[in-house]
């Protein structure tokens, strides 16, 4: 009957109005909500850990002990890598200013005597200048140390959220009976979310070694530092790749030229189209759920939210917003066609 007394176009508006309002109050306590989502998504990427011990009967405080030490190591041996190698980007970015200049130089030298005009290569040298996009490499890392500066905090989140699962596992199984179709969802999105968090993690850190391994024989510097980029970007849909690509790149123009900035850029094409083009899918398959089109309109609106850490959980949150919104909604079920980019099944025959 309330279908039928309320126009449809309302209810949509009022829906989008909802979800804006949503949106910029997350956004308002992004330093919170951040950290939560991350500790969450990191006890869902361990809960294997948790249940493997459990199927040998091993104690409950081992049970929680284990996964939480391994999230903890993970994220320390990560501050310290970020941590120490930004600190040497940033010592070693201005001995690179006669280089810089010399590049500078010989462009005006070779669009001289080609022909090309000045106003052109100014134009061009203030689209590209590496200078600006090391910056903004310095920018990035300074926010990541942001985020991963407030251990203390997803330390803390960590250990609640890992004394609770086993109480929250057999909740949720309980609950079957009276919310089917929740708890359903919720395990979905725990299951792509595990799915898609171990097998990006695998893939990046093998793109990871293998750029590191490309850059340590092209002597550029800071291989380290851009292994560990190569990674945390692997989990950002879309631009992750150009992410990773750009701040070495640049670097090896200004340390080696033009010859071994295109052997980098040429490594990086190459790595990436083999893992992630043509191996990762065959692992990967349709665990994610969400469509093109989606995936980067979640990263757009998750980075509005919560800045460079929602670009990384950009895919979780929105499996998590699909599984409250859509999965758990028996009549949403055509909803999942126009977020999965698929035909959903009817079940008609």
């Amino acid at each position: 009957m309330l279908d039928q007394s309320v126009p449809r176009a309302v209810i949509i508006l009022v829906g989008l109005a909802a979800g804006v309002i949503v949106l910029f109050g997350i956004r308002e306590v992004s330093s919170i909500a951040g950290p939560v989502v991350l500790a969450l998504v990191l006890v869902i990427a361990v809960s294997p850990v948790r249940g493997w011990l459990a199927r040998r009967h091993a104690p409950t405080w081992l049970q929680v002990a284990v996964p939480f030490a391994i999230v903890v190591l993970i994220l320390l041996a990560m501050v310290g890598i970020v941590t120490i190698s930004a600190t040497q980007l940033a010592y070693l970015l201005p001995t690179y200013t006669d280089q810089f200049q010399q590049l500078v130089a010989d462009a005006q030298r070779w669009a001289s005597e080609h022909g090309v005009g000045t106003d052109v290569l100014n134009r061009a040298l203030q689209a590209f200048d590496p200078g600006r996009v090391l910056e903004l490499v310095q920018v990035l890392l300074g926010s990541l140390i942001g985020v991963l500066s407030a251990l203390f905090l997803i330390v803390v989140l960590l250990l609640a959220m890992s004394l609770d699962a086993p109480v929250t596992s057999k909740v949720l199984t309980a609950g079957e009976g009276n919310r089917p179709h929740m708890v359903t969802a919720l395990a979905t999105f725990a299951h792509k979310t595990r799915r898609y968090l171990i097998v990006s993690t695998v893939f990046g850190l093998i793109n990871a070694i293998l750029d590191m391994i490309a850059l340590s024989l092209l002597d550029v510097p800071l291989p380290l530092l851009w292994g560990v980029l190569a990674l945390i970007a692997n989990y950002i849909p879309n631009i992750g790749f150009v992410i990773s690509l750009l701040p070495p790149a640049m670097l090896a123009l200004l340390d080696g030229g033009v010859r071994t900035m295109l052997l980098v850029i040429g490594a990086y094409i190459v790595i990436n189209v083999v893992t992630q083009s043509f191996i990762l899918p065959k692992f990967l398959g349709d665990a994610v759920g969400l469509s093109t089109t989606m995936t980067f309109i979640s990263l757009i609106v998750w980075t509005f939210v919560l800045g460079p850490l929602g670009a990384i959980l950009a895919i979780p949150l929105s499996l998590l917003t699909r599984a409250l919104l859509i999965d758990s909604d028996p009549s949403a079920k055509w909803v999942q066609g126009l977020v999965s980019g698929k035909r959903p099944v009817s079940g008609k025959k």
